[in-house]
């Protein structure tokens, strides 16, 4: 009988799944130049992509600057609402009363919205410091951490508990050697959803005054002096700084996950 080698569809080739979406994001930027051109749209609508980019080369030194300082904040305030969603979430899955306390909080905690909420901390906390936006950050990268890692932690098999039992381990040192490695996945796959969210809020929480060095301020102030085309330049910046945030935590998610050797089920 002859032996048949089963072809791999193109689909499935690596370079495929880089090209394709280059070229599909290529031929967006083409048929939005050549929209602006042709329907004559006005800049306060929408920019033309090579008015954008000129922008870009212009500022890059202050955009650089401006997602910095973005950065910045979106980092501590991500690490923050992390390791609490962590701490809180392993706390509820051993304490049952604590589990039924929490869970109506991070309810309520999920729908406060950031436009009502970076004004007062703001005014809280003055407009030359920084913590206002850090603690906005902390608040929504909070509920998508904690909501997936309780999850997780819930996830233990009965044979591994059942084991750990039988060695006569005790609640907390079984949390600590099964529980939490196995939970792994489910904390990054929430950490992966708040590294976005983070950038946006620390975005958003820059448009309520303070200190005029984020991406936010600059887009706002750049809105307020019909200078568009800087605005989006700014707007391409925060969409980059998003982009690095994700593929960051991408990667961090893989070494975690082969320095807590978790099974693959």
């Amino acid at each position: 009988m002859t032996e048949h080698r089963i072809r791999q569809p193109w689909i499935d080739q690596g370079w495929v799944r880089i090209a394709a979406p280059a070229a599909l994001g290529a031929a967006a930027l083409v048929a939005w130049e050549v929209a602006v051109a042709a329907l004559d749209i006005q800049p306060y609508l929408l920019p033309a992509p090579t008015a954008i980019l000129a922008q870009l080369q212009a500022a890059l030194g202050g955009i650089v600057q401006a997602a910095l300082a973005t950065g910045r904040n979106a980092l501590i305030g991500l690490l923050l609402g992390a390791v609490a969603a962590v701490v809180v979430a392993a706390l509820a899955s051993r304490v049952r009363w604590l589990d039924q306390v929490v869970a109506p909080l991070v309810a309520a905690i999920a729908v406060v919205p950031i436009v009502a909420l970076a004004p007062v901390l703001q005014t809280m906390y003055g407009a030359t410091s920084e913590m206002p936006r850090i603690v906005v950050v902390a608040i929504a990268s909070f509920v998508p951490v904690f909501i997936t890692t309780l999850r997780g932690l819930r996830q233990v098999r009965p044979v591994h508990r059942d084991l750990m039992r039988a060695y006569g381990a005790s609640g907390w040192q079984a949390t600590r050697v099964v529980t939490l490695p196995g939970a792994v996945p489910f904390v990054f796959a929430g950490v992966t959803i708040a590294s976005s969210v983070a950038v946006i809020s620390a975005v958003v929480a820059e448009y309520f005054g303070g200190l005029q060095n984020g991406l936010g301020s600059r887009i706002a102030s750049a809105a307020a002096q019909s200078g568009y085309s800087r605005a989006w330049a700014y707007v391409v910046a925060a969409i980059v700084l998003g982009l690095v945030f994700y593929g960051v935590t991408l990667v961090v998610e893989r070494i975690a996950s082969r320095w807590a050797r978790v099974p693959v089920t």
